[in-house]
């Protein structure tokens, strides 16, 4: 519900599956368009056209984990171009892989790793995943870091992050900065970099 939510404020239009008529009904209050079939049924499935839509997200949850599983293949087999699966454990995600899932992610453990990032990290304000090798990062830099040019802290040398932008505040405004943008004390920096890079980057204090 809340992916559906979010993708639909984002203006993409959803197609919303569940065999659950209620789910159905709730869903149908956000979406294009919600449907009540099983998804682990291939012609029931084979009726909504995957083949036609841009992405197929399976997150069927921990208690169907083999209707999870059946269903990604079934999108795959049904010539869906991309699927992204809900995993609940590793040998999970592994099988989800192994019969062709594109992506698959474990949204508790990556809500766990985010927020204890930003329980050890104070500085962190928030981050988000672009695929497995790189991930964008909001955070206040550290104090010696103020006062000083992008040039000068050599990031990219250093970390092997770049900042691609400054959210400058008190002023809501957002900064695109070259090598001589001046770091603020109360700037807020968007950071691209392998994952970990970030974390690295906020131990320099």
């Amino acid at each position: 519900m809340s992916l559906i939510r979010a993708l639909s404020e984002r203006g993409v239009e959803v197609l919303a599956i569940d065999r659950n008529s209620e789910r159905v009904r709730l869903a149908s209050d956000l979406v294009a368009d919600a449907v009540c079939l099983d998804a682990a049924d291939e012609s029931a499935l084979s009726r909504v056209s995957p083949a036609d839509r841009d992405f197929a997200v399976c997150a069927i949850g921990d208690a169907a984990r083999d209707s999870s599983i059946l269903c990604t293949a079934l999108l795959r087999q049904l010539g869906a171009p991309r699927v992204v699966s809900r995993a609940s454990d590793p040998l999970h995600a592994r099988i989800l892989a192994l019969v062709g899932a594109h992506e698959v992610v474990d949204p508790i453990a990556d809500f766990g790793r985010r927020l204890a990032d930003r329980l050890v990290y104070e500085r962190l304000v928030g981050e988000m995943m672009l695929g497995d090798e790189l991930v964008i990062v909001e955070l206040r830099p550290p104090n010696a870091f103020v006062g000083r040019t992008l040039n000068e802290l050599a990031l990219r040398a250093r970390f092997r992050v770049n900042v691609v932008a400054i959210r400058r505040q008190p002023e809501p405004s957002v900064v695109l900065p070259g090598p001589d943008e001046r770091i603020r004390s109360e700037d807020i920096l968007v950071v691209v970099g392998p994952p970990g890079a970030a974390t690295r980057f906020l131990e320099q204090e």
